[in-house]
């Protein structure tokens, strides 16, 4: 979790974590100062306190939990997508893996694949909660089907485990982050890729899109007129304003009409 101040530059730095961290930064403690805005992932317990110190101050997005979806054409490794799913389920109980493949074949090789390898994971109570409680594997017609499913779905992590992704590319609309071909996998978008991993989740990346520059941010409207400008917009907004039956905003756009 990180937390930023109107100031430039970073100058302090606090190692605290979990929902109590969200508290004493939205707030303010003896040790700790009050912040602008407060970013990045956390657990069930951080997301319902950014949820709730939201407005007092800025928060990025209420993520989780996680998720991982997979297109595959069939012919990628049955292991490496049992394990690709794997990766966000054993995140947590409510994460949500889900594969989709126009194979039907494929899809029963990849479940033979969780039942083999589900057995020595480290995280096998986890992982088997979220497969049995949110986990899918959904058979598609085709390709094109496979990508309206996803764009429905608007998944944390998209992975295109097939041959061309770039192919497939345009006629993705909604994804927080998307890993091209059969050797991408998510965990490296986790660890090193290089992309912002605080992601859009629960079907938010149809309209949010990953942590970024862009979060740290602020823009303000700068509005000048000149004289004559004053006195033709002025023209406008008092006919609008007497409209709406709103006089004083009416006369202060008037008081600026050249007689």
């Amino acid at each position: 979790m990180f937390a930023a101040a109107a100031i430039t530059g970073v100058d302090q730095v606090f190692s605290v974590g979990g929902a109590q961290a969200v508290a004493a930064l939205a707030y303010g403690t003896e040790s700790v100062p009050q912040v602008d805005k407060i970013v990045g992932p956390g657990n069930i317990y951080v997301a319902t306190a950014k949820s709730m110190v939201f407005g007092t101050v800025g928060i990025d997005m209420i993520a989780g939990p996680s998720e991982i979806l997979v297109i595959c054409d069939g012919k990628t490794d049955p292991d490496w997508i049992a394990m690709d799913l794997f990766s966000q389920a054993e995140h947590d109980a409510d994460a949500q893996p889900i594969l989709i493949s126009p194979d039907a074949e494929f899809l029963d090789k990849v479940q033979a694949s969780i039942e083999r390898l589900l057995v020595n994971m480290e995280r096998k109570n986890i992982i088997e909660a979220s497969l049995n409680d949110r986990a899918a594997l959904i058979h598609v017609n085709d390709m094109d089907e496979a990508i309206e499913v996803s764009n429905y779905i608007a998944p944390e992590h998209l992975e295109l485990s097939i041959d061309d992704p770039q192919s497939m590319l345009p006629k993705i609309r909604h994804a927080g982050a998307i890993f091209m071909g059969r050797y991408t996998a998510e965990a490296v978008g986790d660890y090193c890729a290089g992309p912002n991993h605080v992601l859009p989740t629960s079907r938010t990346a149809r309209f949010s899109s990953a942590l970024g520059v862009y979060d740290f941010q602020k823009r303000s409207s700068l509005i000048m007129c000149s004289e004559d400008g004053a006195s033709e917009l002025g023209k406008i907004a008092s006919v609008m304003a007497r409209g709406e039956g709103l006089i004083a905003h009416a006369r202060s756009a008037e008081y600026r009409i050249k007689k």
